[in-house]
C-alpha cells in the first residue's frame, strides 16, 4: 500500500510516496504533471486494506471435546499470525464451552498481533476484559446459552447501559465496538453510546447472497455510510466465507476489519491452515 509522505509548497508540486517495504521516499511518477487531477486520483488509490481477525473458538470447540490441550489454542494462535493474519478474536462464554478464561489471559501474552475479545457485558466479562486489557471490545447481546451470535444490540433499548459499559472500557484505553444490524437508523443511537465502531452482523448477507448478492449487501452499504457519516469504524463478522467475502469487502466503503472463524477454520480441514488465511487474505488485498 502506499502513502502520500510529503508535499510541496504549491499543491502538488512535489508528491513524494512512500512505498510499503522499502527504506527511501520515492517521487511519485506523476508529479511532473503539478496537476490537481494527479493528486486526487493519488489519494482514490490509498484505500486501506480491510484487516482480517481470525476467531479461533473452534480451535477450542476441538480442543475441549477431547480434552487436554490438543490442537494448542496458543500455538494455534502464534500461526495464525505469522500465516498473515492481523488479529486473533476470541469469544469467552461463562460455561467456556470452547475459549477459557485462561486461555484469553495467554493470548494477551502471545499476540503480537490485535487481539480482539467478544462478549456479553455482564460484571465477569467486564472484570476479565479490564484486566486483560485488548486492543479491541466488541460488545454482543447474546445470552449466555447462545450458540453463536444471532442479532446486533437494541441501542435505544439498550443505549444507557451501552454508554455506562462504553465508558468503563474507553477509559481503561480499549477500543470499543458494538454488534450491530445493518439498519441505518440505528447508527445514530449506536454512536451515541460513544463507541469507536459498530461490527455489522452479517448473517443475513450470507444467506442471501446466493440469491441475489446485490440486494443482500444493500443495507449494509447503506448502514456503512451511515457510520461514516457519524465518524464510526465499521467492522464486519459472522457467516462471512470464501465464497463471500471478497464482494462484501468490495462493495461495502470504509470497512476496516472482518472478523471470520467458522468458515475460516472449516475451510483450514481441507486446504491447510496457512494456505486458508493466505486465500483469505488475498480475497481482501485483491478489492
Amino acid at each position: 500500500m502506499v502513502k502520500v509522505a510529503q508535499f510541496g509548497r504549491k499543491l502538488p508540486q512535489s508528491l513524494l510516496i512512500y512505498s510499503q517495504g522499502k527504506d527511501k521516499v520515492e517521487e511519485c511518477p506523476c508529479a511532473s504533471e503539478r496537476s490537481l487531477f494527479c493528486f486526487l486520483f493519488l489519494c482514490t488509490q490509498l484505500r486501506a486494506m480491510t484487516k482480517l481477525s481470525v476467531n479461533i473458538n473452534k480451535i477450542a470447540t476441538l480442543r475441549n471435546a477431547r480434552g487436554g490441550s490438543v490442537p494448542d489454542v496458543i500455538e494455534a494462535a502464534r500461526r495464525i499470525e505469522q500465516y498473515g493474519a492481523d488479529g486473533i478474536t476470541v469469544h469467552p462464554r461463562p460455561d467456556e464451552r470452547h475459549i477459557r478464561r485462561t486461555d484469553v489471559y495467554e493470548l494477551k501474552k502471545a499476540v503480537t498481533t490485535e487481539f480482539n475479545i467478544e462478549g456479553y457485558p455482564s460484571e465477569d466479562f467486564m472484570s476479565m476484559v479490564l484486566d486483560v486489557r485488548p486492543h479491541q471490545v466488541t460488545l454482543v447481546p447474546d445470552p449466555p446459552d447462545a450458540i453463536t451470535s444471532n442479532a446486533g444490540w437494541d441501542v435505544v433499548g439498550h443505549g444507557d447501559f451501552l454508554r455506562q459499559i462504553v465508558s468503563r472500557l474507553k477509559a481503561a484505553g480499549i477500543r470499543v465496538s458494538i454488534f450491530l444490524n445493518a439498519e441505518p437508523q440505528l447508527v445514530a443511537p449506536a454512536a451515541a453510546t460513544g463507541t469507536d465502531r459498530i461490527e455489522l452482523y452479517t448473517e443475513s448477507y450470507a444467506v442471501g447472497y446466493p440469491l441475489n448478492k446485490e440486494e443482500a449487501v444493500r443495507p449494509f452499504v447503506a448502514t456503512a455510510l451511515a457510520a461514516q457519516e457519524h465518524g464510526l469504524g465499521l467492522n464486519a463478522g459472522h457467516d462471512l466465507s470464501f465464497e463471500n467475502l471478497h464482494y462484501f469487502a468490495s462493495q461495502v466503503p470504509g470497512l476496516l476489519e472482518v472478523s471470520i472463524g467458522h468458515a475460516l477454520i472449516s475451510d483450514a480441514l481441507y486446504w491447510g491452515l496457512e494456505n486458508t488465511v493466505s486465500l483469505y487474505k488475498r480475497e481482501l488485498q485483491t478489492v
